[in-house]
């Protein structure tokens, strides 16, 4: 199967994130879908590794900002590309704190909303939150920002001839080598060799 083919797939890019013993965090998710309207219910998948899906497994509450096409990569390398463990991802960031104690940055912002969380799906690399929609607001009302949008106009496009080896289609991070291990992990956006392409 062409690997590429879930990239065609309508995806929205999002901030999502949590608070714990004092700790704020963020990550970039490209998976919120409303299931319900009445009452509003929502879906997240968040890959394992995040450290904001251990914080949201454990609290039950998160936040999502939906990001606009006025978002420029240094946000999602700011939450995309780097660990919360070791980073205060909001330094910096113009931000709120709602109604249940979680941060929503208000740059480049479409529109947020809290959840909380009913039930979780163990899926492999992800885990699937089902939660009730307990608050939002609109922001900016610009264009939201989708996956095809973001890799067209907002993602660094790759320089010819610079590396070879395997590049990550999703951050554009290179890995150098001849073979690209099957169980590969991208160091950036945590995306697996599935992910990657080879470049020469």
């Amino acid at each position: 199967m062409d690997s590429r083919i879930m990239t065609q797939l309508t995806y929205g890019l999002f901030v999502l994130s949590a608070a714990e013993n004092g700790k704020d965090n963020g990550c970039i998710i490209n998976t919120a879908t409303q299931v319900s309207s009445a009452p509003a219910r929502v879906t997240i998948s968040v890959c394992k590794q995040n450290y904001t899906h251990d914080m949201i497994a454990r609290t039950g509450r998160f936040n999502v900002a939906v990001l606009d096409t006025t978002a420029p990569f240094k946000l999602f390398q700011r939450f995309g590309f780097q660990s919360g463990r070791n980073a205060d991802k909001f330094a910096g960031v113009s931000v709120v704190r709602t109604d249940n104690g979680l941060l929503v940055p208000t740059e480049h912002v479409n529109a947020w909303f809290s959840g909380k969380v009913l039930q979780t799906w163990e899926l492999g690399s992800h885990s699937l939150f089902l939660a009730v929609v307990e608050a939002g607001e609109i922001l900016s009302g610009k264009e939201p920002v989708t996956y095809a949008f973001y890799h067209k106009n907002i993602k660094p496009q790759p320089q010819a001839g610079r590396k070879k080896g395997w590049r990550c289609r999703i951050c554009g991070y290179v890995y150098e080598g001849e073979e690209l291990p099957p169980d590969y992990v991208c160091p950036l956006c945590k995306h697996g060799a599935a992910d990657f392409e080879r470049i020469e």
